[in-house]
């Protein structure tokens, strides 16, 4: 974990802040109740869908986090086609959440460092296939520099070990998954493989950034 530095990401720069640094910077206070309230979009890909919206959906700022599909040829893919690898889906998680509280940049650091091994190729932990890929779906061109920019600082202080291999691609479509993949790590906390692969992830946030951690489960 990333427990000593916070990478603030500005289309110009990534500097290095102490971790005291982020409620102040990152968790900018709410619009007045005058002012319309902004939101963005961020598309995760890091693995199985259950732990990585599970973990967004505790984040200060984030309003929904959905379970779905993206990146692939296949529109509208059933699970069973995308569990298949051969639709060129994956499992992803679309954040959409309020810039005002919470900055993509800190969305970023997040994915990187709690919600899943950006090391790992065409896998997550036990889950392997094209599905399970590690990506990042950017939604326009500040999205897709700040993305580039981070892997390359990531990559070049050495913080993750090993070789990147997240891919960085444009969004062009998002498909729900069933009702059923929705808040599935809340609602079965018991099953084994949530118990080994997300509630850690959910701890972990809660742990190493108290300032981000938010009790109440966004909805989906």
């Amino acid at each position: 974990m990333l427990e000593a530095a916070f990478a603030l990401l500005t289309l110009a720069s990534v500097p290095v802040l102490p971790s005291s640094s982020v409620e102040a910077m990152s968790v900018a206070p709410a619009t007045s109740a005058t002012e319309p309230a902004q939101r963005d979009t961020a598309v995760f890909a890091g693995g199985c869908f259950w732990g990585v919206q599970a973990v967004f959906q505790h984040v200060k700022g984030v309003v929904t986090a959905t379970s779905g599909y993206a990146g692939g040829r296949v529109a509208n893919p059933s699970y069973a086609q995308v569990s298949t690898g051969r639709t060129g889906n994956a499992e992803s998680v679309r954040v959409i959440f309020d810039p005002a509280q919470v900055s993509y940049a800190t969305l970023l650091q997040l994915f990187f460092d709690v919600v899943h091994d950006p090391t790992q190729l065409d896998r997550q932990g036990p889950d392997v296939g094209t599905q399970y890929r590690s990506a990042v779906f950017y939604t326009g061109p500040e999205q897709r520099a700040a993305t580039l920019q981070y892997i390359a600082w990531l990559q070049r202080s050495g913080t993750v070990k090993g070789k990147i291999v997240t891919e960085v691609a444009p969004l062009k479509d998002f498909y729900t998954a069933a009702p059923y993949h929705q808040d599935y790590t809340a609602l079965h906390p018991y099953e084994a493989y949530v118990r080994y692969n997300d509630l850690p992830k959910i701890a972990a946030l809660k742990q190493h950034y108290p300032q981000l951690w938010s009790e109440e489960r966004a909805a989906y």
